[in-house]
């Protein structure tokens, strides 16, 4: 078979990172190979997220930057895929006649049908939710992600409606993969390397699959991973408040190998917002499960998601968003200004004055970023646990992620890669932590 060279380019959550490899893992049985020279691909791909402001632009702006890099040589097969594909397919095709193929999320597993078919140089089109369809095609697809810590998709979708949100149009309702079809990748992954493990979902905590009248929740799979003695630590993300259970709080209690760190998205302090939000949950409620997990382990930090600016945001209820970051400091946040999604309820809605959402974002991240950095401080001279992904480029030091997910970069040494070690944290700064390896020293 004849190889051919794809190069992928990823926006957005971790979801398109893992959704990205699983595109690759099947266009290899056409004998395409990734590249990272994005000047030399027979076929290029794009794939899109939906969630922030002007993401439609970024994409056309992209594919002017790749006519520039084949002006002078054959065009690649190019291809739009991802949220914005799903939200913007009709306008896509007909505003950008460089564009060949556009793909939604839930049809990933008919992208090599696409492929054979452009040879016929018709423009293509795939946008159904065929989410069930898409998992069984990719169970029989081996995931060929090598990394260290590598993501895994449990859950796909969104039944909550938020009002700003997007999910619900792009990625389509609620789905669980079956139980076993997740243990057997997770199981593929592992034995590639992997010794992290990262469980996504749009709302991974909502995870439920029945089989035989019995319900397996992201707790079960939690339980089952962490008999994988090669396996070193567990994550997922993200989460709702409403879908928080006990169950799963308990992992925390129990499961070494489950990360003390849970980004659990609030979007606003205020419950007048939360309603107009249509979040289904107080500010009372996420304070409770803030305190069953910190009560069972004192360990566990937060992160957390804000949207400022929502409109109808008063004084007040951008107070009492501050005032909850100053309750549960956060150690690591995302805060935007409210952008209005086409098609959502809230795109409906009056603006508040932009210079006004502007100056509250900046108190905001004031605040979550003197709560991240001083975290960050309180590292400085100890030693931590790192889990070693890899050698950076250009540089002889070594990069890894202690368990709160902080990225520590240090001088270490190959044999380590894939290995937990104690690093000497010397320096920090609001996003990294900085160090050298160490030996025979009690960890922090």
């Amino acid at each position: 078979m004849k190889t051919k060279n794809i190069f992928i380019k990823t926006f957005g959550c971790q979801m398109n990172e893992y959704d990205s490899q699983r595109i690759y893992d099947n266009v290899t049985n056409l004998g395409f190979i990734k590249t990272s020279d994005q000047a030399n691909a027979e076929c290029y791909v794009l794939n899109t997220c939906h969630i922030r402001d002007k993401a439609k632009e970024k994409v056309y702006h992209e594919i002017g930057r790749v006519k520039k890099l084949y002006r002078d040589k054959k065009k690649p097969i190019m291809v739009v895929a991802g949220c914005v594909a799903q939200a913007e397919n009709e306008e896509m095709l007909k505003r950008e006649p460089y564009i060949d193929i556009v793909i939604g999320p839930q049809a990933y597993h008919k992208i090599n049908e696409l492929l054979k078919q452009h040879e016929s140089n018709i423009k293509q089109e795939e946008i159904e939710f065929d989410t069930i369809s898409k998992f069984r095609h990719f169970d029989n697809v081996k995931n060929n992600n090598n990394k260290i810590s590598a993501f895994l998709t449990i859950q796909e979708g969104c039944d909550k409606f938020c009002h700003f949100c997007v999910v619900p149009y792009t990625r389509g309702p609620e789905y669980s993969r079956p139980f076993n079809q997740i243990i057997t990748e997770a199981e593929q992954l592992i034995k590639n390397g992997a010794k992290e493990i990262t469980l996504l979902g749009q709302n991974v905590n909502a995870y439920s699959y029945r089989e035989n009248l019995k319900e397996f929740r992201l707790s079960d799979l939690i339980n089952h991973l962490n008999q994988y003695s090669e396996l070193e630590r567990i994550r997922y993300t993200t989460s709702h408040p409403r879908d928080m259970t006990d169950d799963l709080i308990n992992c925390y209690s129990s499961i070494q190998k489950l990360m003390p760190f849970v980004h659990l998205p609030i979007q606003s302090g205020s419950d007048r917002v939360l309603e107009l939000m249509n979040r289904k949950h107080t500010v009372d409620d996420y304070i409770k499960i803030y305190k069953k997990l910190k009560k069972i382990n004192r360990e566990i930090e937060f992160s957390s998601d804000f949207i400022i600016g929502y409109p109808g945001e008063t004084t007040k209820d951008f107070e009492d968003t501050l005032n909850l970051i100053n309750k549960i400091k956060f150690i690591n946040s995302f805060s935007f200004i409210f952008s209005p999604r086409p098609g959502t309820r809230s795109s409906k809605l009056e603006m508040i004055d932009k210079n006004t959402a502007k100056e509250r974002l900046k108190l905001i991240q004031e605040k979550l970023f003197y709560n991240q950095i001083k975290k960050n401080k309180s590292f400085e001279n100890t030693v931590v646990d790192v889990l070693v992904e890899n050698k950076m480029e250009k540089q002889n030091k070594f990069f890894g992620r202690n368990k709160y997910i902080s990225p520590v970069i240090f001088d270490g040494i190959d044999e380590n890669i894939g290995k937990i070690v104690k690093v000497k944290i010397e320096n920090s700064n609001q996003n990294s932590l900085f160090g050298s390896l160490k030996k025979k020293m009690k960890a922090a």
